[in-house]
């Protein structure tokens, strides 16, 4: 027993975004990870009831490290906190995650929609103010995409420290959102996308893990590492009908293959590509 806490220490000290066997919380008692996502799931439904939002993130990131397909509230509530925290752009796609996946059947389909709708309000608030201060140096109109939030703000977003860790979760949040089907149509709330990815960041490499879900529910994964040095930061991406590629900054090749969603693709690029740059220069 005592290695088993000694073990579940180490895992949350840790902070690799990998795989995990089992999820440890703060006081080192080991849960099998369907068990530890039902708590963090109730510990985040009660801060955000109790307007605590700061802790409701910290939830919620620690719902993102967990592998596997996520119930459908964690994207209700990652929209709840990204809304309070005035990050329209994250909160607008988890709430459209949450209503495609929940749909009118979901408990909060209605409050969803009234916060995408209360969010399009919120744009155009800013796009009157803008309108009003045309001398502003940057415009309060132009809401910029996730991958070209301050760095500064990315960390009090993710509740993290360093540049490394702020970028890969949210680079992982975005990948959360962006999976590959093969039926676009229909997003099924018990069936993980076909095609996903999660990535890891160590001190000079990136880890980019595919798992392919197969014709009989297997799931096969794949891992190829990314050495930074010497690799260019600007990572391209482009779409093609149903799929979103995002290419090996290394050859060019397919990289990611991605669902159709133009300005998430985009994103994923561009966090990608800062990650490469903020493992570069770790000074």
């Amino acid at each position: 027993m005592l290695n088993v806490f000694r073990t579940g220490r180490s895992a949350l000290r840790s902070l690799v975004l990998a795989s995990v066997l089992v999820s440890v919380n703060a006081q080192g008692t080991a849960l099998a990870p369907e068990h530890e996502v039902r708590r963090l799931m109730l510990a985040t439904e009660e801060a955000v009831a109790g307007g605590n939002w700061g802790q409701a993130g910290e939830y919620l990131n620690r719902l993102q490290r967990l592998e596997g397909e996520k119930p459908v509230d964690y994207y209700y509530y990652r929209g709840r906190v990204m809304q309070e925290s005035a990050h329209l752009n994250e909160a607008q796609s988890a709430l459209e995650s949450y209503v495609a996946r929940a749909g009118v059947e979901g408990s909060h389909y209605q409050d969803a929609l009234k916060r995408i709708t209360a969010i399009e309000r919120a744009r155009t608030d800013r796009s009157r103010q803008a309108q009003a201060q045309p001398d502003q140096s940057q415009p309060v109109a132009v809401i910029e995409p996730a991958g070209q939030q301050a760095l500064a703000d990315l960390k009090s977003l993710y509740l993290v420290d360093s540049d490394r860790e702020a970028l890969t979760l949210h680079l992982n949040s975005l990948l959360d959102l962006a999976g590959w089907r093969a039926d676009q149509r229909v997003v099924r709330i018990d069936v993980p996308a076909d095609i996903s990815y999660r990535v890891a960041a160590g001190a000079s490499l990136i880890e980019i893990q595919e798992s392919n879900r197969e014709g009989n529910n297997r799931i096969s994964k794949n891992t190829q590492t990314i050495e930074v040095y010497g690799v260019s930061p600007q990572v391209e991406w482009d779409c093609q009908g149903a799929t979103c590629w995002i290419y090996d900054p290394r050859d060019g090749s397919r990289l990611m293959k991605l669902g159709p969603a133009q300005d998430r693709a985009a994103e994923i690029a561009s966090t990608l590509g800062r990650l490469i740059k903020a493992l570069q220069s770790p000074g």
